[in-house]
């Protein structure tokens, strides 16, 4: 639908007074302003009022919430250029340029940045989306929420990295956020909502407009929630329905946040609103909200910038230069939640790894019974009740217990921490292993007195007598004797039947001198 002459006029009023304080406040000249609202910033109605006029089928809930995605087997980030064949109206045809990155894990990977860093909302400076993102690392970075075209400051809610960065006092605008757990929620919230600490926000910023309630278009109901002044009206219905930059911010059904960016220039190229919702639930979006558009959006790839802007350089300048900006949807590489590990682990590319004797995403519970290491990774083989340090796996071994494993009793007559106490006990066997006492009837006590019995057993075995002895040393000596007299007669017996003879053998010493050596030869 064409805007009238009168939402023409209203709106090229606003530019120009936006566009003569930007360009007071920077060298470059903005001319592509985009508003939603004359005056202030958000409708005055409650939290409330929004919840009784939205549909019965929603009941009191006023906004979506989804679980992200979170396995550490997930790629990184990608994102990926669109070029789409929109339909022109009386046109046949007009084509878009534009951004869709696909973020898993979001908790750990996206975050909402202030201008400039920590600190941009309460300085109030606008910068640059590269200037936000280079120093903070971002893979992929666009513009997010909206400023204050006089002083420049934040609007809307922002949370960054777990800090309260500003509160908007719970002005109804579409917001998108991470809580603590994961949780992604998109809608209108309550202060209370905003300020929860039971699982508190870890990312916020707020938007205009939802854009897509579980897969089904919502911006009529968006009108309604989040415009209430007659003079905004049209100016609104016109940020809705014509053509422009654009940015958003969704999910998908498995968890991922989708970000979108779209080039273009107010009423002569880009996306309405309408078309920006049909396109991203035609590519599986199930939640999203716009963000800041018109000459603000930006997308840039590892600090560098990746889209057009509609910005000129200087007055008169063909160069076209991104503008300066309020905060900053950043995708990086997986940060821990929170940045030291809870101060029991390091922070890696993929998570926390968490110190010995810890475990947990975020390093905050201990291990259990039987595990120790690194993450709680490995077994203990302690036994008898033996504590297992958490941090090297040793057996801490209870009274009456030692050993490396603390598999073994402490032997009779000792007790207590690595059996180093003497038992008092006039039977050792007597002695509790744990307590010293002397009337144990412990396995050990047992074991104990069934060795001195079989002992005393033993002992009174009848042994072999003397008698025995002897017949056994003589008969042994007999057969000794005999046995070197039949050696004797048969060494006799030959030298009376052969006698002896001499023998000389010729040898040769190392001269070649002949010699001789006799032995004797018994024949």
């Amino acid at each position: 639908m064409a805007p009238s002459w009168r939402q023409r006029w209203l709106l090229m009023v606003l530019t120009g007074l936006r566009g003569w304080q930007l360009g007071v406040t920077e060298a470059r000249v903005s001319t592509d302003i985009l508003l939603p609202y004359a005056e202030s910033h958000g409708p005055s109605h409650s939290h409330r009022h929004v919840r009784d006029c939205q549909a019965v089928t929603f009941g009191t809930r006023t906004f979506e919430s989804w679980p992200s995605s979170s396995h550490d087997t997930l790629p990184v980030a990608r994102s990926s250029v669109f070029i789409s064949d929109m339909p022109g109206g009386a046109e046949s045809s007009r084509w878009v340029y534009g951004h869709m990155t696909v973020v898993p894990d979001p908790l750990r990977q996206l975050s909402v940045l202030e201008p400039g860093g920590p600190g941009g909302c309460e300085e109030n400076p606008r910068v640059s989306v590269e200037e936000t993102a280079a120093p903070a690392g971002c893979l992929y970075a666009q513009n997010a929420g909206f400023f204050n075209i006089t002083s420049d400051g934040c609007l809307g809610n922002v949370v960054s990295d777990g800090r309260m960065v500003r509160d908007s006092g719970g002005v109804q605008n579409a917001q998108f956020g991470i809580r603590r757990d994961g949780t992604l929620v998109f809608g209108y919230l309550s202060q209370e909502d905003v300020l929860d600490q039971s699982n508190p926000f870890e990312q916020l910023v707020s938007g205009v407009v939802w854009l897509l309630r579980n897969g089904e278009v919502y911006i009529n109901q968006s009108l309604k929630a989040e415009c209430d002044k007659i003079v905004d009206m049209e100016l609104f219905r016109d940020f809705v329905d014509v053509r422009s930059g654009r940015t958003a911010v969704g999910h998908d059904v498995n968890g991922n946040v989708v970000m979108f960016h779209v080039d273009g220039q107010t009423h002569k190229r880009g996306m309405s609103l309408w078309e920006v919702a049909d396109f991203l639930k035609n590519n599986g979006v199930i939640n999203a909200i716009n963000l800041d558009g018109g000459g603000s959006s930006s997308f840039v790839i590892n600090g560098t910038l990746a889209s057009y802007p509609t910005d000129t350089c200087k007055p008169g300048s063909r160069w076209r230069c991104a503008r300066h900006v309020s905060t900053v949807l950043c995708v990086h590489r997986r940060r821990c939640q929170p940045a030291d590990c809870s101060g029991h682990g390091v922070c890696t590319a993929s998570g926390c790894l968490c110190a010995a004797g810890w475990r947990g995403e975020r390093c905050t519970e201990p291990c259990l019974p039987g595990y120790y290491g690194d993450g709680c990774r490995h077994t203990c083989t302690c036994f008898n009740g033996a504590f297992c340090n958490h941090d090297n796996g040793r057996c801490t071994c209870p009274p009456g217990f030692y050993g490396n494993f603390c598999e073994k009793v402490c032997p009779a007559g000792f007790y207590g921490l690595s059996c180093a106490e003497e038992c008092a006990c006039e039977d050792p066997c007597a002695c509790d292993p744990q307590t010293g006492s002397c009337n144990s009837t412990s396995n050990r006590a047992v074991q104990c007195l069934g060795r001195r019995r079989q002992k005393e057993a033993y002992r009174h075995e009848p042994y072999l007598t003397e008698q025995t002895w002897l017949i056994i040393t003589l008969t042994l000596a007999s057969l000794l004797l005999i046995r070197l007299l039949a050696h004797f007669l048969r060494a006799t017996r030959r030298w009376l039947l052969f006698g002896f003879s001499y023998t000389q053998v010729p040898l040769s010493d190392v001269k070649g001198e002949a010699l001789t050596y006799s032995f004797l030869q018994l024949h």
